[in-house]
């Protein structure tokens, strides 16, 4: 390769420029936001970590107040996610963002993927049996083919 050809090639400007991550608390959705913002930081792409708050029509129709049971887990995971960012800070920079969308978390993350102009998206592996009969939220972003979809177990 010619030193004319090297000085036109650019490293890493291709990837992605925005890469979503669900969360949910659960010890897979958090390694899946650990694996983001390792991809985020090597891409220099922003990382949206998205929180979809449950609607479930079922239970606040007998009184549970899911509202503020889902408004308190997305205030504990935004707490969480800036403390762990200050820790990192000098050590592992990323520019990142904390979103809350509402709904199930299937429709909720292709809402954020679509409005936040997503790149890519990184979920964490389903723990829950049921979802290898009727398939899981990462199953189902895989299916939608819309964009580059990363399971992280």
């Amino acid at each position: 390769m010619t030193k004319e050809h090297a000085e036109q090639f650019e490293r890493g400007t291709d990837g992605p420029k925005v890469i979503v991550v669900g969360v949910d608390g659960s010890d897979s959705s958090l390694r899946a936001a650990h694996y983001a913002s390792g991809l985020a930081r090597r891409q220099r792409a922003l990382l949206a970590i998205v929180y979809v708050q449950p609607v479930m029509a079922g239970r606040a129709a007998l009184g549970v107040p899911v509202a503020e049971t889902s408004n308190e887990i997305a205030e504990d995971l935004d707490e969480y996610i800036r403390k762990a960012a200050e820790r990192a800070r000098g050590v592992f920079d990323v520019r990142w963002e904390f979103h809350t969308f509402r709904g199930d978390p299937y429709n909720g993350l292709v809402e954020a993927a679509d409005e936040l102009k997503a790149d890519a998206v990184v979920v964490g592996a389903s723990e829950q049996a049921g979802h290898r009969i009727i398939g899981s939220v990462a199953i189902r972003l895989v299916k939608a083919g819309r964009w580059p979809v990363t399971v992280v177990p």
